[in-house]
């Protein structure tokens, strides 16, 4: 992982960055500087400083940055002189941009701000389109605007040329001032946050971008926080938050704002925080919050999460990893646990990672404290040196002994006058213990630090820190960083007074301090062994307000309350329960589900409600599952994926198996299904990719489902989502899309009952994310025109690919392809795609069966296929066997005894003889069956296969009993094997 910064503002005002290689802060120096607030990113960091100006620093690179001036000289031919500057007064500037519009003379070409330098002189361009010129770099046309060529013809009346000249930016590693206004003779306008202003133009080629253009908000904005792709908070003065919506790439400034209210009424948000999919919020009662849902579907998000600590402000990194600054001892933490699973972290801990300067300081004023309470004379001695108070001039005692031996270079003002401290090995004396501390207090008059040194320190030696950004530090969320641990594993001040003292100086007061302690951790435990430790149970319970579907009168949705609990046991082993409560005739009950029997957790897709359903063998065998509905989509998220709070998954890999059967949810996602007795099973998803079966378990979309440690792989599918635009036919203006009060909508779904339109259309759920743009689909049943419009006489009707006189109504149909990923026992068979599968359906020891297996299949474009090598050891096989065939096929099914049929896509029936072990592809070809195809309800026997007369079939499947059946339509997208 390549190394990135954390930049962060201390009490002082100066900037430090921590790399995530490094295990010590950075200080960036700049001579009267001190900023506020700091915001970074990867190769930049931008900040406001105290005088309320904008200022940018960028990070420099073998590379430079470079920006190329254009300008270009245009000229009209001239009768008596040829071409000439003189041009028609409604023509173009001489000297223009490439537009035309803007007036450009190469003299006024400026730079834009002093941080940039001229490489060199203007020259003309002399090669166009990738090929040289001629004369001077002059291209010609018949008149501005047109089509440029570089050769002269007789009809060329205006020609151009194009004058470069680059410039360089210079100022790298150093802060570089942002004018404030376009015009500089304006007094510049402060700043208190990069609120209601955006800098346009920002890029890598130009870092400190090119103007200020205002954006107007519903009230006064005083932080603002932008993520690194689409997500834009900002906080008001009130307390509320605001949330930019409609930021694309189309619309980068966004279209409208969406107000947030705070966690609660009485405290509102202080600071806001925003990173890919994430929001962090800090209330004004210091309290850190979490924002639950929030995306680029819905920036708002749904609901506010409580978290642990009290903070004065967090910021989200690249990888939404999140840094905070402690209320109480303003030091620096970092949220560990955060994953793209857990964004919320688990815990908080501590930066304890020293600046580079304060590696030296051997000698500082946290070594003295910490020496001074056990050697009280000698650092008495010391401060004697400097000036004896009041009290110690009128204390009685023995003479003061010579002050040590002190070494002062002053060669820089940032070196400690005390470098050297010869600690003696305390007296032991009755009025050692009683004038100790007074003692130890008189430290507090010594000159330790030279005037403009002293920096702020927190109890444990830290830095005092303002401001954190985190937006060009990249953390990885199983990376191992070296923030967390000084040099030598001890604390600054520890460290640090360990230099100045001998072993046989802390001999004695080491071996009083351990004994001690020793005696009161007996004396402590002894007291509480008949306790039961809390720590090793736990419970943990998540409560929720959601609907239930009464499976008996009056069969409807009832609104009830649920609750999931968790056990942790002494070993280690977690059970839940979830309980459903409910109120029938003003009587209280409640069902209860254990997570550990629940076979299948599966969300039902409907317009309707947000629902899903949870299986147990018992509830399969009575054909009565838990189906519970959510508000709104996230909420079924966070309660089945475990987003958030918790998951529904069962906790147990395979529940208890009996003689009844139920269905086990398996990971993946398939359009269909085929598997053998002998434990193979291939599938194909939407995307027609072939899978076959690893023989794990677990994996899938919602988290929270038990898996095998191995043979779960990335699983992809692609589908599309289709949309209707309808038209109704005018007798004026022809087809519109304003139809009668009794139609359907205009853009609809295939029944026309839903409004669907493209902006309002979402993929299937919060797994799916949109792969491509919108686009006709022209492969409709019944055909359609060059435009993709297919015709009918009303709503509806049959549609056609042609317009009559009597159709007065069309439609079109529009695709989107969306993507899932996921995981589950799946490996893919490449490379070729497959609309149909079939595998024989052999018992073990029936005759024939040997090690091979045989499988056909039929690609998406038609041509049927044979697989070689499939076995139980192999179940994907080795490759594949193409058979010959005269037309395309649609399904193929093969039966106990290697029969071998088929259907064209034109709807006849084929049948493959002499198939074998030997010959797995047969040696002759389909036999074609002529007639409609009807199904032969007697067995088929060997000589005559091919049965009687048939009926138009889909798709075909054999038994056993080599009887023809027809195939199951519309399958599941879910994989679940039939015990």
């Amino acid at each position: 992982m390549p190394s990135s910064a954390l930049w962060a503002v201390d009490l002082f005002g100066r900037v430090c960055t921590l790399s995530t290689a490094a295990q010590h802060w950075e200080l960036c120096r700049d001579a009267q500087l001190e900023f506020k607030r700091v915001s970074a990113a990867a190769q930049c960091c931008w900040g406001i400083a105290c005088d309320h100006q904008v200022y940018v620093r960028v990070s420099s690179s073998d590379v430079p940055i470079r920006r190329r001036e254009e300008a270009y000289e245009n000229q009209r031919w001239n009768p008596v002189g040829g071409f000439c500057e003189t041009l028609l007064p409604s023509d173009r500037w001489p000297w223009s941009d490439v537009s035309g519009l803007q007036h450009r003379p190469l003299d006024g070409v400026a730079l834009p701000s002093p941080h940039w330098e001229w490489e060199s002189d203007w020259y003309v361009d002399e090669n166009f389109g990738g090929e040289p010129t001629e004369k001077g770099g002059w291209t010609y046309a018949i008149d501005f605007p047109a089509t440029y060529t570089r050769d002269k013809k007789w009809n060329s009346c205006v020609r151009r040329r194009r004058w470069i000249r680059y410039r360089r930016y210079k100022s790298r590693d150093t802060w570089a001032q942002i004018p404030s206004q376009d015009d500089p003779k304006q007094l510049p306008d402060p700043f208190n946050d990069l609120s209601g202003k955006v800098r346009e133009d920002v890029s890598h080629p130009n870092p400190e971008g090119s103007s200020w253009s205002l954006v107007d908000t519903p009230g006064e904005v005083v932080q603002i926080s932008c993520g690194p792709h689409d997500l834009l908070w900002a906080t008001l003065w009130e307390g509320q938050a605001l949330v930019r919506e409609g930021i694309n790439r189309n619309h980068p400034k966004g279209i409208s704002w969406s107000i947030v209210e705070p966690p609660t009424s009485e405290n509102g948000i202080m600071h806001v925080s925003a990173g890919v999919g994430v929001l962090w919020a800090v209330t004004k009662d210091r309290k850190v919050w979490f924002r639950r849902g929030v995306n680029s579907h819905n920036p708002c998000g749904t609901s506010w999460i409580e978290m642990v600590g009290e903070m004065t402000m967090v910021n989200v990194g690249l990888n939404d990893q999140v840094w905070g600054i402690g209320w109480a001892d303003r030091a620096l933490y970092f949220r560990q646990g955060v994953t793209q699973s857990e964004l919320s972290g688990r815990t908080w801990k501590a930066i304890v990672a020293g600046r580079e300067c304060d590696r030296s300081h051997s000698g500082s004023s946290s070594s003295l404290l910490s020496a001074g309470c056990f050697f009280g004379d000698e650092v008495r001695g010391s401060g004697e040196s400097c000036g004896p108070s009041d009290s110690e001039a009128e204390r009685p005692g023995p003479e003061p002994e010579p002050a040590p031996e002190v070494t002062s270079p002053a060669s820089t003002p940032a070196e400690l006058p005390w470098t050297n401290i010869d600690l003696k090995e305390p007296k032991r004396g009755p009025s050692h213990t009683a004038t100790g501390f007074a003692e130890a207090s008189d430290l507090s008059s010594l000159g330790l630090l030279p005037l403009g040194l002293e920096e702020p320190e927190g109890a444990d030696g830290h830095p005092l820190w303002a401001w954190v950004s985190g937006g060009g530090c990249a953390v990885e969320a199983h990376s191992t960083l070296k923030w967390f641990t000084v040099q030598s594993g001890l604390s600054p001040s520890v460290q640090t007074l360990s230099l100045s003292i001998t072993p046989a100086q802390t001999a004695a007061w080491r071996k009083q301090i351990f004994q001690q302690l020793t005696e009161r951790t007996k004396r402590e435990l002894e007291n509480f062994r008949h306790y039961e430790q809390a720590v090793e149970q736990s419970v943990w319970v998540k409560t929720g307000a959601l609907q239930w579907w009464c499976d008996w009168k009056p069969h409807k949705w009832v609104d009830v309350r649920v609750a999931l609990e968790q056990f942790t046991g002494h070993d280690g082993a977690r059970d839940s329960i979830l309980f459903v409560y409910y109120v029938v005739h003003e009587e209280k009950k409640y069902i209860h589900v254990f997570l550990n029997e629940v076979t299948a957790l599966v969300p039902v897709l409907s317009e309707a409600k947000h629902s899903f359903a949870l299986y147990t063998p018992e509830r399969t065998r009575q054909r009565w599952p838990v189906r519970l509905a959510a508000a709104t989509e996230q909420d079924m998220s966070d309660w089945v994926s475990g987003r958030g709070s918790g998951a529904l998954g069962p906790p147990t890999p395979f529940p208890p198996e009996g003689p009844r059967p139920f269905w086990r949810q398996m990971g993946g996602h398939l359009r269909v299904v085929e598997a053998n007795s002998r434990g193979v099973v291939w599938g194909i998803g939407y995307d027609h990719t072939a899978w076959v079966y690893t023989g794990g378990y677990g994996g899938g979309c919602f988290q929270g489902l038990a898996s095998s440690t191995s043979n779960i792989y990335t699983q992809s599918d692609v589908k599309c989502v289709y949309i209707y635009e309808n038209q109704r036919w005018n007798p004026v203006t022809g087809y519109t899309s304003r139809g009668l009060p009794t139609d359907r909508y205009m853009w609809s779904d295939a029944t026309g009952l839903q409004e669907c339109t493209k902006a309002s259309t979402k993929p299937p759920s919060l797994q799916w994310a949109w792969v491509s743009d919108w686009f006709v689909d022209f492969s409709v049943p019944g055909g359609a025109d060059q435009e993709g419009w297919q015709y009918a006489s009303d709503f509806p009707a049959s549609y056609h690919g042609y317009k009559t006189m009597k159709d007065f109504v069309r439609r079109r149909c529009w695709a989107r392809k969306c993507k899932l990923v996921t995981s589950g026992p799946w490996l893919e068979v490449a490379p070729i795609a497959l609309g149909d599968v079939s595998i024989i359906p052999e018992s073990p020891g029936a005759p024939g069966s040997g090690p091979s297996i045989a499988l056909w299949a039929v690609s998406d474009k038609g041509d049927v296929l044979c697989r070689l090598g499939v076995s139980e050891l192999n179940p994907a096989g080795s490759s594949w066997l193409h058979v010959g065939t005269d037309q395309p096929f649609a399904s193929v099914s093969i039966g106990a005894c290697y029969q071998v049929w088929a259907v064209a896509r034109d709807g006849s029936a084929f049948y493959r003889g002499s198939v074998s072990p030997s010959k797995p592809a047969g040696p002759g070809t389909f036999l074609s069956l002529s007639g409609s195809v009807t199904i032969r309800l007697h067995r088929l026997e060997s000589a005559t296969a091919s049965g009687g007369r048939w009926a138009g079939l889909g798709q075909l499947a054999l038994g056993p009993l080599t009887r023809v059946v027809r195939g199951l339509q519309g399958q599941r997208p879910a994989a679940f094997p039939r015990r």
